[in-house]
């Protein structure tokens, strides 16, 4: 039989208190913040979609592997079975622990990067973008032009667009792209899972031109979940299979272990190339630590070996995929405009679409977050402007694709009753849309804005 309400499948054994802030207070504190979500403190949220990295809920086997973590510098039997679960699961042979993704992200792009160097993606995140145009390269996103229309159904909008993927091999020379990245699913695109077919397009393009692949696999469960619901011919495959046949088709691989092995820290680049291994290796040992441990301690290794097991167990995939779409079509009922279909991590409201009256240099999706924290103390992230926005030459803005809003739905936190009351909140918002007037930034740095600048109201 098939049940209507989605249960979570777990049962809660310790709690942690959420401190129910007024609106009076939220409005000092949001004051104080300079009107950034990022600076205020966390006992100031009352529910916090900021990000899903880091902030799952562990298992009680994750924690009984904690009290077994071998905290030995080199070869700890901690790092020995997070290396076999890596290495079972990607099939890579040379795996490099981090303390989290954006550090495997500096060790690989810092070595393959460089002035001249580009880099193809379905859409490069903040931190990755941020690594690759640190070395001086270019950073490129081709998605799929399905991908920037929020409110247009398609089963697979994070897929990179393969026709402009030759053209830009063309234009810049195979022997000046230093890797295609395909980041399943696609985050900064809302979230959006890419097809299996898309994958192997891609990994032959790159096969055939001579140029390395690389997957961002930190969403890659929640990926092959779409996959075997929505492509067909992977219907009687285990969604650990289809991720392992995914991997296959690439050179390599940056995990951050704090989304899909669900844990609060850890990451890993897995490699098949010796060379480029032992140069990462490295550097991983001048910024991290030993081989055998990155920036992790032993306990973080035993709580990602058994967490990138327990991702792909059925029962958590179908809860995990199916909370998010609950909370996406209560949205959309509401008459927000939304990312559809909803992705697996994070619902994606369209904030250019809700605030059409605030101009692009006005920062819609920042005043959508503002106002969320304002009326129920939710805490969620800008993808848009701010984040991605740029300059030209006379210091005009040069918008993002998209103004979204993200509401990253952290593992195993939250009950069915939160996500409505986030709904509730945003049936508020709608009542006052129409007064809503935006935010110029008073205050920014020259890379990753969006985490520290200050924002002033107009």
């Amino acid at each position: 039989m098939d049940f209507k309400t989605i249960i979570e499948p777990f049962r809660i054994k310790t709690v942690e208190r959420i401190r129910l802030t007024t609106p009076q207070e939220r409005e000092v504190f949001l004051q104080n913040a300079h009107f950034n979500p990022f600076l205020l403190r966390s006992d100031q949220v009352i529910i916090d979609l900021l990000t899903d990295s880091g902030t799952s809920a562990m298992s009680s086997e994750q924690w009984a592997g904690i009290m077994r973590g071998d905290e030995s510098y080199a070869g700890a039997s901690s790092w020995l079975r997070m290396e076999k679960a890596v290495q079972d699961l990607t099939g890579y042979p040379y795996v490099l622990p981090t303390h989290q993704g954006r550090a495997a992200e500096h060790l690989l792009y810092s070595r393959i990067g460089g002035p001249g160097k580009v880099f193809i993606s379905n859409t490069h995140f903040d931190t990755t973008r941020a690594n690759i145009e640190f070395t001086g390269a270019l950073a490129i996103d081709l998605p799929i032009s399905e991908n920037s229309h929020p409110s247009l159904l398609h089963p697979f909008k994070g897929n990179l667009d393969t026709a402009l993927l030759l053209e830009n091999i063309e234009q810049y020379g195979s022997e000046n792209i230093a890797a295609v990245i395909l980041t399943v699913t696609n985050n900064s695109g809302g979230g959006q899972p890419v097809s299996f077919q898309n994958a192997r397009e891609v990994a032959e393009i790159c096969h055939n031109h001579g140029i390395r692949f690389i997957l961002d696999a930190c969403r890659i469960a929640e990926n092959a979940w779409f996959i075997k619901h929505r492509e067909p011919g992977f219907e009687d495959l285990t969604y650990r299979e289809i991720a392992q046949k995914m991997f296959a088709l690439a050179d390599g691989c940056i995990m951050s272990a704090k989304k899909d092995a669900l844990v609060n820290m850890g990451g890993f680049l897995a490699l098949r190339d010796l060379d480029l291994a032992v140069q990462c290796r490295t550097v991983l040992i001048i910024t991290e630590g030993y081989s055998t441990y990155g920036g992790l301690s032993g306990r973080d290794m035993e709580a990602i070996a058994i967490g990138l097991e327990e991702v792909f167990d059925p029962d958590y995939l179908h809860y995990r995929i199916k909370s998010t779409e609950y909370l996406a079509e209560k949205l959309h009922a509401l008459g927000v405009p939304i990312m559809r279909p909803a992705g697996g991590h994070a619902v994606y409201a369209d904030a250019r679409s809700f605030y059409p009256e605030i101009p692009l240099d006005q920062y819609p999706g920042q005043v959508m977050v503002c106002e969320l924290y304002r009326l129920g103390g939710i805490r969620c992230c800008e993808i848009g402007s701010v984040m991605f926005g740029k300059y030209d030459s006379g210091g005009r803005l040069i918008p993002a694709a998209m103004d979204l809003v993200r509401l990253a739905i952290p593992r195993r936190v939250y009950t069915q009753s939160h996500m409505d009351y986030v709904a509730e909140t945003f049936a508020e918002l709608v009542k006052h849309r129409d007064k809503k007037t935006g935010y110029r930034i008073a205050y920014e740095p020259p890379f990753l804005r969006h985490f520290t600048a200050r924002f002033e109201a107009l």
